[in-house]
């Protein structure tokens, strides 16, 4: 179980079949207010919606005064707005929140965040240009006048030379990845109650979490390339047209099948290191949570990933650029197929291109995996009262009685 206050395992909740009764809050504290554990019981979000007709018709009556905390206007004030101890308020998020609490969490803990996401792409991009220089095989050229079987075989060369370069980058990538996911989402965690964090108390919370987060890391990889075996292996075996074809479509389902995996998975991360929870019980957890919700989730991932994917081509794109002048590669190389051996240059320009995209990027993302969890939270189990209680809100009680 994890001490600090706002993150446990949640118990039953009524994502888990279980209805309890909304709890009613406590009179005003003193004092900064109590820290507590996100509550083993979640009720279930509160309704709320305006009365048809107020404030007209017979027998109706005025409305109450004081009612939005403001100067009493004539009709229906609306409710009060939600309390925002830290980057978000505590009430369902829409998108627009989703993403601004993530950029607003790296503005306000940069130095950990950033900071901890710089050194950590520094590392990587060098492992990464070190392999590139002396480790990975030369990419195999390709004739571009070649025909039927040599055209076939050098195809065949060039994607698994290809993929036997991109495995290592890869391999470095995903661990550079899981590391920073785990400290941002311990900075979103604490930003979200509107407390500081520093780079050791995020390092000693997230470090007992690193190992079970490989594992889901390193599963549901596995569980997509399981997919796509079980797709069109059938097909690839037949070896004929009808095989083709069938392979076609064992594709094509494998792919419907592994999209709706991943948005089901989004949430397993942050479930896993918030509620310290095991890999399997975080992948139930998030598969759970995203129940109801498939299209919204989608609809945040995708335009997450299409911003990420914008960053990355404007900053890539002209340091890519400055580093084919910079090597004096001959650009027609790229454009007859033939594969130019690049030098120091070109890695070292590149890899700075790549530092600073990797540097904004996965603690950005990481941060929408956290607040997307949170979000979600809140809407199915009422999570908000509980981080109200864990910020010290007056009128939230760690001891509030639940009826």
């Amino acid at each position: 179980m994890n001490d600090s206050p706002g993150w446990a395992s949640p118990g039953s909740a009524p994502s888990d079949g279980k209805e309890t009764a909304i709890p009613r809050p406590s009179e005003p504290q003193d004092g900064s207010g109590p820290t507590g554990q996100w509550s083993p019981e979640q009720p279930p979000p509160g309704q709320w919606s305006p009365p048809s007709n107020a404030g007209s018709g017979p027998g109706t009556r005025p409305p109450a005064p004081g009612w939005g905390g403001g100067p009493q206007r004539q009709g229906w004030a609306g409710p009060p707005p939600a309390a925002k101890p830290g980057v978000i308020p505590l009430r369902p998020l829409s998108l627009g929140e989703i993403l601004d609490g993530s950029v607003s969490a790296l503005r306000a803990h940069w130095r950990t965040a950033l900071g901890f996401s710089l050194a950590v792409s520094v590392i990587t991009q060098i492992a990464v240009i070190l392999m590139q220089r002396y480790l990975l095989p030369e990419p195999t050229s390709v004739d571009p006048n070649a025909t039927g079987a040599e055209a076939l075989r050098q195809a065949t060369d060039s994607a698994r030379s290809t993929l036997i370069s991109l495995a290592p980058a890869t391999l470095v990538t995903m661990i550079a990845t899981l590391f920073t996911a785990s400290i941002i989402t311990v900075v979103i965690s604490r930003s979200v109650l509107g407390r500081p964090t520093t780079l050791s108390d995020a390092w000693a919370e997230a470090r007992p979490r690193i190992l079970p987060l490989l594992g889901l890391t390193v599963l549901v990889p596995l569980i997509m390339a399981a997919i796509m075996t079980v797709g069109i292996g059938p097909g690839l075996l037949l070896g004929s047209e009808a095989g083709a074809a069938l392979a076609f479509l064992g594709f094509a389902a494998a792919c419907v099948a592994m999209l709706w995996l991943n948005v089901s998975f989004a949430l397993a991360a942050p479930a896993l290191m918030l509620e310290r929870q095991s890999i399997v019980a975080a992948l139930r957890r998030s598969a759970k949570l995203v129940r109801g919700a498939w299209w919204r989730t989608f609809g945040v991932l995708a335009l997450t990933w299409l911003l990420t994917f914008l960053l990355t081509f404007l900053v890539s794109i002209p340091f890519g650029i400055i580093a084919v002048i910079v090597d004096g590669t001959d650009v027609s190389e790229f454009l007859n197929g033939t594969a130019p051996s690049f030098g120091w240059s070109f890695l070292i320009v590149t890899g700075i291109g790549e530092v600073i995209v990797s540097t904004l990027i996965y603690p950005f993302v990481a941060g929408v995996m956290a607040l997307l969890y949170v979000d979600q939270r809140i809407r199915r189990e009422a999570l908000d009262l509980d981080l109200a209680r864990a910020a010290g809100l007056p009128g939230y009680g760690a001891d509030t009685p639940r009826s």
